[in-house]
């Protein structure tokens, strides 16, 4: 039996060569084929359409003849590069004057945005935090795993679990024990779409407008961005060479507290055991939940893994997070919370309402890789490399500032500060803009902090070195020695 036809396919076939052209221009010019991106093929679009494949080629030609588009004989069109780039300068300088209206959490978005910038390209050395070297990735070992869980045919293709699959949860639940002393039911598992998510759901169910919540000065600005969206106060708190200095507490009411104790992020301190207690006993008695963010503790150095905060007494007041993002890569979107058995239901609730669950074939392949040993050996070698890459940074650093140069955070995690004591912070984006005319990228630690940027006197770097190669690293450090030269 054929199947009615939905309204807009009627309204496509009704459509000429001149409306068809001009859609195509107008997306074209709006970046929806991207920069230099194929279109569909002249047939493929006359069938989705509904039209004669003739109306198409009309249309295509007049885009060929106008330069939006260039074709080929047995190809797909594709888009003209220099004609997008022009038309999304002219878009850009016709701002609407239409006044939006949205709510207050909108509101508050458009007031305090998070920032993202597309990464620069061509760069000798980008010292960027959190991204990952493409030849790090276990390639074979997920194929096969993504190969294993596509060939697992379910019984009927159905939402799943808000939670997420049973078999992660399971296997994440034994990775967890092994690997951080983490002991849990499986049902206090959720998966989530990366961390950022989890900070999301944590954000929606535990703050309200008149609420509190703590933050380490400096931090992670993404957690903060996200806590301050719900109209909450941050409350944040300093931290030294130990991570946050918890005594700064006593007196502080707050709903939450947002902590990476494994590895402060970006100064790279290791709370102490006589911290961790002190902060779940504030956490107990204002009746508040610990976010324990422990985004990058597989890379440990030369320090013996602290058992995270869950591990210890009070874990119904801590709100576990981890991620893979910095084991195999920020673009899968993978990661977990375990929470209270109290909360559970509510987290489940939200997950549902947010985006039914994370995508099933990326959890059973991650499930195949814990399950087979795959990730657990992945996580080994990935470990020793960029031990490697921090060491040649560390002696690189060394070799061409010396003791101009104060290196922290080397214990563990993705990335070191490096403190020049004798640059004046008011020489520091100068040294950004000579560092990038010489190809390096440089990304400073006053970014990070909530308090005012007058009360730090020096200039300090928060430098990545997971998406490098050890000749990379050496070469931009002897460019970044010789851009802090020229403001000598």
């Amino acid at each position: 039996m054929m199947q009615k036809r939905t309204d807009p396919a009627p309204r496509a076939s009704r459509m000429g060569a001149r409306q068809i052209y001009e859609v195509l221009r107008d997306q074209i010019l709006s970046l929806v084929y991207g920069i230099d991106g194929l279109l569909p093929s002249s047939r493929a679009l006359a069938d989705e359409m509904g039209v004669a494949r003739s109306t198409v080629t009309v249309a295509y030609e007049q885009l060929a003849a106008e330069g939006f588009i260039e074709t080929r004989q047995g190809a797909r069109p594709r888009v003209a590069r220099a004609v997008v780039e022009r038309g999304r300068t002219r878009a850009a300088s016709r701002p609407s004057m239409r006044k939006v209206r949205l709510s207050a959490f909108g509101e508050r978005l458009r007031q305090d945005p998070p920032r993202w910038t597309e990464p620069p390209r061509g760069l000798v050395a980008n010292f960027r935090y959190g991204e990952l070297s493409p030849s790090d990735f276990p390639v074979l070992a997920w194929r096969k795993a993504v190969t294993s869980a596509m060939a697992r045919k379910p019984e009927r293709l159905a939402y799943d679990d808000p939670c997420g699959s049973l078999r992660l949860r399971t296997a994440l639940q034994g990775y967890l024990w092994r690997s951080r002393s983490v002991r849990c039911e499986v049902d206090q598992i959720v998966v989530v779409n990366g961390s950022q998510q989890g900070l999301d759901i944590c954000a929606r169910l535990l703050l309200d407008a008149s609420d509190r919540f703590v933050m380490e000065d400096p931090g992670y600005q993404m957690a903060r961005h996200t806590f301050a969206a719900t109209g909450a106060t941050t409350m944040p708190v300093a931290v030294d060479a130990e991570g946050l200095q918890t005594e700064r507490l006593d007196g502080i009411a707050a709903r939450l507290a947002y902590v990476t104790p494994s590895h402060q992020y970006p100064l790279g301190g290791v709370m102490p055991i006589g911290r961790r207690h002190q902060l779940l006993t504030w956490a107990r008695k204002n009746d508040a939940y610990v976010i324990e963010d422990d985004y990058d503790s597989e890379y440990r150095y030369d320090t013996k893994p602290i058992p995270p905060l869950h591990a210890l007494e009070g874990s119904d007041h801590v709100i576990y997070l981890g991620t893979v993002s910095k084991t195999l890569s920020p673009t899968l979107r993978i990661g977990y919370l375990v929470v209270p058995s109290a909360l559970r239901s509510t987290f489940a609730a939200a997950k549902q309402i947010m985006d039914r669950h994370t995508p099933l074939i990326e959890q059973g392949a991650l499930a195949a890789m814990l399950e087979s040993g795959a990730y657990d050996s992945h996580v080994r070698r990935v470990r020793r490399r960029n031990a490697e890459r921090q060491q040649a940074l560390l002696d690189a650093m060394r070799r061409r500032f010396g003791d101009r140069v104060r290196i922290e955070g080397t214990a563990a995690g993705l990335h070191v500060v490096a403190w020049f004591d004798d640059l004046p912070l008011k020489n520091e984006d100068a040294l950004i803009r000579a560092a990038r005319a010489r190809g390096v990228g440089i990304y400073p630690v006053s970014a990070l902090f909530a308090g005012p940027r007058a009360a730090r006197k020096t200039v300090g770097l928060v430098m990545g070195y997971s998406a490098l190669e050890v000749a990379q690293i050496e070469r931009g450090c002897k460019l970044l020695a010789q851009a802090a030269a020229e403001l000598d």
